[in-house]
């Protein structure tokens, strides 16, 4: 496995002025940005790096260099950082410098093209004497996998570090796990957060998103609501530990409680959670997510669990109580497509993923629908790991055949946000948070059956 860690650059002037950067290199960090750079070497100081890699622009390669000088083991401290022109920040020519309000008022067109169909953006811009079409996002999108084509192959099974700009991260991530163009805002980046990318091979071969903008080193419980969000919030928590997950039994739809480590998980879960302000509470109706969300919920006590059918576990039909050696052999092969072909699989007189995401994506729509009638902002989910990762896959626009790209730990959160209600596309705005778990950057808690 290849462990790619991804940050993108701390604060910098343009950001605090809410100037469009793009691939100018005028921006400086901030005094926070900088403070915020050490927090990030400071989290990431107990990994080794076999390669660091960063944009050339200033405030990204500043940022890389203040972590590459937090790290502590002597290979990292004679490492250096590489710069590559493919992790340069989309390029957005026309409007470079310019206040967000301003590209608003001047580009009207544009800036609605911009937010709702940013594969379609079109620039027509002069170079070398010569007019020319530019697409930022395609190009952009264009520039990640030449990246991923360029640097895999050197460092297999080995872990790296990227250093780069909201834009290229995104791109990054999108086309390491085949999320389209079209969805370029549907996964955000804050200054100095943390992705962790696991690659099984080069691009194209399966890769698994273990955690997406984390920011708690930087003492932000949740990535911050963008100024003027007016939409809903989700908070979506797959159940802590039970004994059957910790031995990696197949449960399913049988209704196994919680162990004392998936109680424990809950509970961190809550204190981590406690002063978030939640306005209504969903699980599904099984016992351990139902009673992981009343763990939870003990911080916030004026807030009613409603329990809904459509989130519960996937059936696994015979595989339910078993071990993975006994399903290997009873059903022979099975095991292997449903690790990769998990849409093709039917389990035995069981469900397939077809069926877990009609099921709870209406649920999870209904849910939304439900907050915005109502008037709700933030509300808490807690379901499966099958479930978590049908919505994931829905919620950025892939198919059920993505199911293995997102990791869901027992405990996790992911924030996922409806700016613009159901009209508008959601935004995964942070994915598989154990930070409260495991006190470190990478997913500690056990991989464990479904």
């Amino acid at each position: 496995m290849t462990r790619v860690i991804i940050v993108r650059h701390g604060q910098s002037t343009y950001n605090t002025e809410k100037r469009i950067q793009g691939r100018s290199d005028v921006s400086t960090l901030t005094e926070k940005g900088r403070s915020d750079a050490a927090k990030v070497g400071k989290a990431l100081s107990n990994i080794s790096f076999h390669g660091i890699y960063s944009s050339p622009l200033q405030r990204a390669k500043q940022t890389a260099e203040i972590i590459h000088g937090e790290l502590t083991s002597k290979f990292e401290k004679s490492a250096v950082v590489q710069t590559s022109d493919l992790l340069l920040e989309v390029d957005l020519p026309l409007w470079e410098a310019m206040v967000s309000a301003d590209v608003k008022q001047q580009f009207p067109e544009d800036y609605r093209i911009w937010h709702e169909h940013p594969d379609e953006l079109k620039m027509v811009v002069n170079q070398d004497g010569e007019t020319q079409e530019h697409f930022p996002v395609l190009s952009l999108y264009k520039q990640a996998r030449q990246f991923w084509q360029e640097i895999l192959p050197h460092h297999q099974g080995e872990t790296i570090l990227i250093v780069g700009h909201n834009g290229i991260n995104r791109a990054l991530i999108s086309t390491a796990l085949g999320i389209h163009p079209s969805r370029y805002h549907c996964i955000q980046q804050s200054n100095c957060g943390i992705n962790v990318l696991n690659f099984s091979g080069g691009l194209g071969e399966p890769v698994q998103l273990e955690s997406m903008n984390q920011t708690q080193h930087l003492g932000e419980t949740l990535p911050s609501l963008r100024p003027g969000h007016q939409g809903v919030r989700l908070l979506l928590v797959r159940h802590g530990e039970t004994e059957w997950n910790r031995q990696t039994r197949f449960q399913g739809q049988i209704d196994i409680p919680l162990n004392d480590n998936g109680r424990n998980q809950a509970k961190k879960a809550g204190e981590f959670l406690q002063n978030v302000a939640l306005d209504f509470a969903v699980s599904s109706t099984m016992a351990r997510p139902k009673e992981t969300a009343e763990i939870i919920l003990q911080h916030h006590s004026d807030v009613n669990l409603e329990l809904q059918d459509g989130l519960r576990e996937i059936g696994h039909g015979l595989w339910e109580g078993k071990l993975e050696v006994e399903i290997e052999q009873e059903f022979p092969g099975e095991l292997h497509r449903w690790r990769t072909t998990p849409a093709d699989v039917q389990m035995p007189e069981g469900e397939n993923l077809q069926q877990v995401w009609e099921r709870s994506t209406v649920t999870w729509q209904a849910i939304v629908q439900s907050a915005i009638e109502n008037q709700r902002q933030t509300g808490l989910v807690v379901a499966h790991d099958a479930t978590n990762k049908t919505l994931l896959c829905y919620i950025l626009g892939l198919s059920a055949d993505n199911f293995w790209n997102f990791r869901q730990g027992n405990g996790a959160v992911s924030v996922i946000d409806y700016p613009s209600g159901l009209n508008g596309l959601p935004v995964l705005q942070a994915m598989n948070i154990t930070t409260h778990l495991s006190g470190g950057v990478l997913d500690k808690t056990a991989a464990g059956a479904l």
